[in-house]
């Protein structure tokens, strides 16, 4: 019978990876305004690309429709995004941050990008060009299934 080393298993390692740097970096916006995972997602989701529906914001932070759900309504408890019905289709809102939510956002995005910068700092040059080239590599050949 096979055995699956899980530790050597691609697909493990990118979980883990992932989940140890999302992690990570939560506890900069956890120690920053209290936010969780799902609502931090949904907030810089947001305000990189203004309106969005729920079921936008669910495909592009790959959540569940109901922790986006979750992080939506926290977000409107702490008037930091609107909810607008669709004209056409009641059944659908259109979600958008409001003054206090893009003051969060803004705050946030070079507390990002710092974490962003001495975490591939950890790195040499040759490891950081590699890691972006098949990330990017794994993203394509996924996007074409």
């Amino acid at each position: 019978m096979d055995i699956l080393e899980l530790e050597s298993f691609l697909p493990y390692r990118l979980y883990r990876l992932s989940d140890a740097v999302s992690r990570e970096f939560s506890e900069v916006y956890k120690d920053r305004h209290g936010l969780t995972r799902p609502e931090w997602r949904t907030l810089s989701g947001l305000g990189q690309r203004g309106t969005m529906t729920a079921t936008e914001l669910g495909e592009q932070s790959a959540m569940h429709k109901t922790k986006v759900s979750r992080a939506v309504a926290e977000l409107e408890r702490r008037r930091w995004l609107v909810r607008t019905p669709d004209e056409n289709d009641r059944r659908v809102e259109h979600l958008t941050l409001t003054n206090a939510g893009l003051a969060a956002y803004r705050e946030m995005v070079p507390l990002a990008q710092s974490f962003e910068r001495e975490l591939l700092a950890k790195l040499g040059v040759d490891e950081r060009a590699a890691i972006v080239r098949g990330v990017a590599a794994l993203e394509r050949a996924l996007e074409a299934k």
